[in-house]
Parts: C-alpha cells; structure tokens; sequence
C-alpha cells in the first residue's frame, strides 16, 4: 500500500510538471518586460537595446521598457539586474565590461557567474588599431618592428585605465613583445582628440569612431580584429592576416536574466532573439552603428563570459594593472 502511495505521489507530480511546465513558457509573456540597460540614455548601447525591445513588442504583443540605470561603471544597473525577481519580467543588458570588472574588485554587489541566467548574445564590435601619420609605419608588421626598436616610446591612448581598449592593447603587447606607453584618457572622446593632434601615436577603438579619420587621411590603420575585414576599408587587413593570429578581442553586447529564471523562459527568449538578430531590417540599424549581429544560445554565451573572465584576469594580472 505504501508503494502504491508513492508512486501514486510521483506520477501525480511528474504529472504536474509536464503540465506546469511548458506552460511557463506558453503563457510567457503576459504583462510587459523591464530592459535594464547600465548606461545614460542616448548612447550607442540605447540604441541596440531600443532595437531588440521594439522587436520583442512586435513580436510579443506587451510592452519591453528600455529603462537606462547608468553609473558606476555599470555598478548600479547590473546590481539592480541582479537582484531582480527570477520571473522573466526584468532583464539586463550587458557587454563586456561584466567579465573585466570582476578582476578588478572582489566586492562587487553581484557574481559575475552566480547571480546571472544568460539568455544570448546580440552584437559583437570588432577593434581597428591607429596611428598618427607621424609614425613612419604603413603596416602592423612595420609598426611592431618600429615598437621593438624603441621599447617603451611608442604611446598609445585609450579611454580610461583599465578599460577595454587598454586591456585590447595589452593583450597585443603581450602577444607580440612590444614595450608601449600606455596614456589614459577619461572617455574615448578626448583620447581621439589627442591622436588626432598628434599629442599621442595610437589609438585602437571600434571602427564607427575611427573610419572617418582614417578615409580622410588623418589617421593609418594598420588592421582589424575579427575574421573578416570592413566593407567600409576593404584593403585593410585583419589581425591574422597581419601577422598576429592570435588577437582575438571584440566588444560584445548580450541579454541576462537574474539568475533562477526558468531555463523554459530563457530558451524562449533565447530563440526569439536569435530570429530578430536574422532579420534584414535589424541587421542593417546594428551595422550603423558599427555593430554585426552575434547569435548564441545560453550555453554557449555562459562558456564565453567565464573565457572572457579567465583571459583579462591572465592580462590585468600579467600587466599588473589597477584600477585608480
């Protein structure tokens, strides 16, 4: 009798959860989505979020709300993310400054691998390296022979001490054995400036900011990260076909839900954005802002944000680089 009790009791309940089940997922969404985006409203990360949440109100039929919670270094709005209700009614727009961050502080209101429920990528944003026309280098590999030279002479700005455009550096003198100056700036904007009056020697930023100086011939470009090179600058050549097969840094953008949403949930969201990442119209406003669509599913944006962790934690450490 007692055997026929449990398992009375386990068919009801495996009953119950292939009934309860997928409903999550067929009834979601009922009521509208917040979008978390960690910057000010008006910049480019806006942009890509204001894209996605419109398809995903067309597609959905409720209302996704981009709400921008800038600050912090992305501090503040992350940890709201994070500490949202697992409901799949908020979530967080994220880039690759959630896998830097972590190796810079160890007390972070949020775990990077813990509190977070990946659901996909969106964009990844190529990097283009710049010099001033001053530098007699017209290629990487005359550049890196020039930087071997004279150790430690070669400047290079980026946008702050610690961000992705020094670390992208970094990554491409420990790859090569070159001495560079490292010289940071607050915000990319005003590094630019300085490169372009010649009060420093190289630049390496993503191509929408650098592709009209470098057509009007105030800048050099000496290559490109990714595997394909720019239609906008077809003759320029990219890292491996350089020289440096190894330098793999891009900016990337995705989506996360708090960690403890429900994996049916995910997997849905997941799949819808992967065919808003296919459509025409959302592939040509991603690609003016400088950005290729990025498809992936949970799993494998989970594996690259702990490889991103991994390798800046080997560079910041390597480098010995810290936060001011």
């Amino acid at each position: 009798m007692k055997f026929l009790t449990a398992m009375t009791i386990t068919l009801t309940l495996g009953l119950q959860t292939m009934i309860d089940g997928p409903s999550v997922a067929q009834l979601y969404p009922n009521k509208p989505i917040r979008f978390i985006t960690p910057y000010p409203p008006g910049g480019g990360t806006s942009v890509v979020a204001r894209i996605v949440g419109q398809k995903l109100t067309e597609k959905w039929g409720q209302q996704v709300l981009v709400d921008n919670r800038g600050g912090g270094n992305t501090i503040i709005g992350t940890e709201i993310g994070a500490k949202a209700s697992p409901d799949g009614y908020t979530i967080l727009f994220v880039d690759s400054t959630l896998a830097i961050l972590p190796n810079f502080s160890s007390s972070l209101p949020y775990d990077t691998l813990r509190d977070f429920a990946p659901v996909a990528t969106l964009t990844r944003i190529p990097f283009m390296l710049v010099l001033h026309p001053s530098l007699s280098a017209n290629n990487l590999q005359e550049l890196l022979a020039l930087a071997k030279s004279k150790p430690g002479q070669l400047t290079y700005a980026s946008s702050g001490n610690g961000g992705q455009g020094h670390l992208a550096m970094e990554v491409l003198s420990q790859l090569t054995s070159v001495k560079l100056q490292h010289i940071p700036y607050k915000g990319g904007g005003p590094a630019l400036t300085d490169l372009l009056g010649g009060h420093v020697q190289m630049h390496i930023n993503v191509p929408i900011n650098l592709i009209g100086p470098v057509k009007s011939g105030r800048l050099k470009a000496m290559a490109i990260t990714g595997e394909s090179r720019l239609a906008a600058l077809p003759q320029l050549p990219t890292f491996a076909e350089a020289g440096v097969p190894n330098f793999d840094v891009s900016y990337w953008q995705g989506v996360v839900a708090p960690a403890g949403t429900s994996p049916l949930i995910v997997d849905k969201m997941s799949t819808e954005l992967a065919k808003i990442l296919s459509m025409s119209d959302v592939k040509e406003r991603l690609n003016s802002q400088g950005a290729d669509p990025f498809i992936s599913n949970p799993q494998q944006f989970a594996a690259m944000i702990k490889a991103e962790l991994m390798k800046y934690g080997k560079v910041i450490k390597a480098a010995n680089i810290k936060l001011d």
